[in-house]
């Protein structure tokens, strides 16, 4: 694999206006192809951020910390006056898998007004018969159970288990008023950072002889996906959504993050490609991952 195998990629990027940042392929047995559009800053990863918070909720379930089985409200009891009707049932999978019935909507690019945001999400009412509804709000609950059962805030409990073992130095997260990160968004770093993230789900978590995610739950995350349907957000998002992650066409599945950060990793062909950008046209980018570059590696 040589760096050939972007000129078509770098080409349309060029043509259609694709605004990528960085593009990163990762094949097994073969060296790195990157290339670099614009400076190699770190950017907002947006929902690429929900990938990693699904796997801090598979480390802390390795840990004994909780299982994604459990209720909600088991580990936050003291919101039980203040929850809607039959949030008694919500467990923190259906957080996960945006299949929890919640009416609340809630993305980190909206301001938070509430006084704590969980409070209004365990009290907004839940919609009856609703299947798949994409929402920043059951990520964000997710990271403030992982505080309560760890002790710890997302970002921190990372740390020492994946961000330092795959050398993210100090990765900034963004946080709510009351100090706890988004959990669906705000997570920033560079396309090779990310690429690192990407390579470690491929290798079932194992990173340089080490095994920092438990590899059931890496295979687990494509795995145990939901139907998503016609959800409104294009062909792209209606294949399917595990834990975390998006089922794509063929064998892949991928992160997925607004203005096209994409972590699109192919089992069959033991690869990964990670792009940033700062997209409008995000769904021709994604073709283009897949039609220019993961065709030629078949």
């Amino acid at each position: 694999m040589s760096d050939d195998l972007l000129q078509a990629f770098i080409a349309a990027d060029r043509e259609r206006e694709l605004e990528t940042y960085g593009i990163h392929v990762h094949r097994e047995g073969h060296e790195p192809v990157t290339h670099r559009f614009r400076a190699d800053d770190r950017v907002n990863l947006y929902s690429v951020s929900k990938t990693f918070t699904s796997v801090a909720m598979g480390l802390a379930e390795a840990e004994g910390h909780l299982s994604l089985d459990d209720r909600l409200l088991d580990h936050l009891p003291e919101l039980r006056p203040i929850a809607a009707d039959g949030f008694g049932d919500v467990t923190l999978r259906q957080l996960l898998t945006m299949t929890s019935g919640t009416s609340h909507k809630w993305f980190a690019h909206e301001r938070i007004d509430a006084a704590d945001l969980l409070h209004e999400i365990v009290a907004a009412p839940l919609v009856a018969g609703q299947g798949f509804a994409y929402t920043g709000s059951g990520p964000y609950a997710l990271g403030r159970v992982l505080a309560r059962v760890t002790g710890a805030d997302l970002r921190a409990y990372l740390m020492p288990r994946l961000f330092r073992p795959l050398d993210l130095h100090n990765p900034a997260w963004h946080t709510c008023p009351l100090g706890f990160p988004f959990a669906e968004s705000d997570l920033f770093l560079r396309t090779g950072e990310l690429a690192r993230f990407g390579r470690l789900l491929l290798q079932d978590g194992e990173w340089e002889g080490r095994q920092i995610v438990p590899a059931d739950y890496v295979r687990r995350m494509a795995a145990e996906a939901v139907s998503t349907g016609d959800n409104g957000h294009g062909g792209q998002f209606t294949r399917g959504y595990g834990l975390g992650v998006w089922l794509d066409r063929d064998d892949t599945y991928r992160m997925d993050g607004k203005y096209g950060q994409y972590v699109v990793i192919s089992p069959d062909r033991r690869a990964v490609v990670t792009v940033t950008a700062h997209s409008e046209r995000d769904d021709e980018l994604l073709d283009a991952v897949h039609e220019l570059v993961l065709t030629r590696l078949q």
